[in-house]
């Protein structure tokens, strides 16, 4: 086997690395639990990244930018000038820019709706492959089910009915959380392909109702917050159709 470098690691962190190479790499993280805790925390702060900035990329281009290629022929000589002055200040500047950035950057990550996708993501693959022991609590319990989860969150809370979708309820676990216990209802089809409600209480002015949209290697998630509340939708489904799941589960929440 050959070594593990922090290249490979960073080429985990963001799906990139050569399939030959996971094995190895699953080997050295059993041995290095240390490091799986690093690597994992990385990964959440890109989900988190991605789950802030990717509404962006659906905006429309400001008017005020698309004039901006009319006058740059009549700007390049003053820009050249620019350029220059830049320069020779920026040496000075840097420093103060790049600890300004990170903690803008720290400050975003932390926000509820993308740290409630990075965990709801988490969530979901951590349980996604158990066969034996998915949930705490199976669908054959519906009524202690219900009982439990409402009791342990706090608030009355029913398991979305997603049968009529083609999605049989698993069953339910309680899952520690920044706030307080955390619930994850977990969903299959026929096909055996899963599908998990993570619903968290959020910290500050819950308001944003809005869906987002966030996505870690094959897994998305869709997740919003209503009040205290966030609940975050989790599977590998295409996006149209993990979109409508969540839609479906909003709208019975």
């Amino acid at each position: 086997m050959n070594p593990v470098t922090e290249a490979d690691l960073q080429a985990w962190v963001d799906d990139k690395l050569e399939p030959e190479r996971q094995a190895d790499l699953s080997s050295y993280l059993k041995n290095h639990p240390q490091e799986g805790e690093r690597l994992r925390a990385y990964r959440q702060q890109n989900i988190a990244l991605r789950a802030l900035y990717s509404p962006i990329l659906d905006e429309t281009i400001p008017r005020t930018m698309l004039r901006t290629r009319i006058l740059s022929r009549w700007l390049w000589p003053m820009r050249r000038y620019a350029a220059s002055m830049a320069l020779m200040v920026s040496s000075a500047a840097l420093g103060w820019v790049a600890h300004a950035y990170l903690a803008e950057q720290q400050w975003r990550a932390a926000a509820p709706g993308p740290a409630l996708a990075a965990r709801a993501l988490q969530a979901h693959a951590v349980y996604l492959p158990e066969v034996r022991h998915p949930v705490e609590v199976g669908a054959d319990e519906h009524e202690h089910l219900t009982e439990w989860l409402s009791k342990r969150l706090g608030m009355p809370l029913q398991p979305p009915r997603l049968a009529p979708h083609g999605f049989d309820l698993v069953g339910g676990r309680i899952l520690p959380g920044d706030t307080g216990p955390v619930a994850q209802i977990m969903y299959a089809d026929a096909a055996g392909q899963r599908l998990t409600l993570y619903i968290s209480a959020v910290h500050g002015e819950g308001r944003d109702s809005a869906f987002r949209y966030a996505q870690d290697g094959q897994v998305g998630v869709y997740y919003w917050i209503d009040g205290q509340w966030g609940y975050a939708v989790s599977g590998v489904l295409n996006k149209a159709t993990l979109a409508r799941m969540a839609r479906v589960v909003y709208e019975q929440l």
